[in-house]
C-alpha cells in the first residue's frame, strides 16, 4: 500500500453522534421560515405567524386585513450553518418527507 493511500484510510475515521437534546428543552412551533445567504454563511430563521380570527363576510373579513396591513411573525430560533453544510440539510430534509409521505399514504 502506498503512502498516499495509507494517509486516505488514516483520514477516513469516524466517530459516531451522540445525539443530545438537553432535559427541558423548549421545542417551538414555526410555520413560515426565512432564509437568507451571506457571504460565508446561510441563515435560517424560522416563525411562528397567528392569522386574525375572521367571524365576518366575505366583504368584513377583506376589510379588517385590509386594516390590518400585515401579520405579525415571531423568530422562534435562527440557526446559521455554512454554505457547505446546506445540500445535508436540504439531503436530510428530503429523506424525511418522504418517509412522511410514505407513512401518511400508508394509513
Amino acid at each position: 500500500m502506498s503512502e498516499v493511500e495509507q494517509n486516505q484510510r488514516r483520514a477516513e475515521i469516524s466517530l459516531p453522534i451522540d445525539w443530545h437534546i438537553p432535559e427541558g428543552f423548549q421545542s417551538r412551533y414555526a410555520n413560515n421560515v426565512l432564509v437568507q445567504a451571506g457571504q460565508f454563511e446561510v441563515i435560517i430563521s424560522f416563525f411562528e405567524t397567528q392569522l386574525p380570527m375572521l367571524l365576518g363576510t366575505l366583504e368584513e373579513n377583506k376589510e379588517k386585513l385590509t386594516e390590518l396591513g400585515s401579520v405579525r411573525a415571531e423568530c422562534v430560533s435562527r440557526i446559521i450553518v455554512s454554505p457547505e453544510l446546506v445540500p445535508s440539510i436540504i439531503n436530510a430534509l428530503q429523506l424525511e418527507y418522504e418517509k412522511y409521505q410514505a407513512l401518511k399514504s400508508s394509513q
